[in-house]
C-alpha cells in the first residue's frame, strides 16, 4: 500500500524526533519479539503509524496526553477505522504504560500478534452442514 508525500515527509521527520517513549518501545521491537518484524513511523495512505508489523498488518499507537484533547479523539477514531478498513488491527497503547512497565507494553503487542486474522466459528452455533466438515 502506498502513501502520500506528505506522510513520506512526516514519517523522515518522526523517526529523527525522539518520543521518549517510542524510542523506548522500539529498543525493544528491533529486536523482532516473537519473530515478528516491526517499522517504525511506517508511512500509509495519509497516515504514518507509530509501529507497525506489515506481516499481520497489525499498527500500534503510542497515545501520549495529547490524544486526549481538542479534536484528537474523533480524529483517532477516523484514522483508525481507515485503517480497518485498510485490513490493519490496531492497538492503541498509553504512553505511561510504556515508561511504567514495558514488559506489559511488550505482552499486549504479542497478545496481540498472536491472536488469529479471522475467528473460528462459535462452537455453540449450529452444526455444519453435510459435505462441509
Amino acid at each position: 500500500m502506498s502513501a502520500t508525500p506528505t506522510a513520506f515527509k512526516t514519517a523522515k521527520r518522526e523517526r529523527r524526533s525522539g518520543n521518549p517513549a517510542e524510542v523506548r518501545l522500539w529498543t525493544e521491537l528491533r529486536k523482532r519479539p516473537g519473530g515478528y518484524k516491526f517499522r517504525r513511523q511506517h508511512p500509509i495512505g495519509p497516515y504514518v503509524l507509530d509501529f507497525a508489523c506489515l506481516a499481520i498488518k497489525l499498527a500500534i499507537e503510542i497515545d501520549g496526553e495529547a490524544h486526549n484533547r481538542a479534536d484528537r479523539p474523533e480524529r483517532d477514531q477516523q484514522r483508525d477505522l481507515w485503517l480497518r478498513e485498510q485490513g490493519f488491527s490496531v492497538l492503541r497503547l498509553p504512553a505511561m504504560l510504556v515508561f511504567n512497565d514495558l514488559e506489559a507494553a511488550l505482552a499486549a503487542i504479542m497478545s496481540e500478534c498472536q491472536r488469529p486474522l479471522h475467528p473460528s466459528a462459535v462452537p455453540s452455533g449450529p452444526p455444519p452442514r453435510a459435505g462441509e466438515v
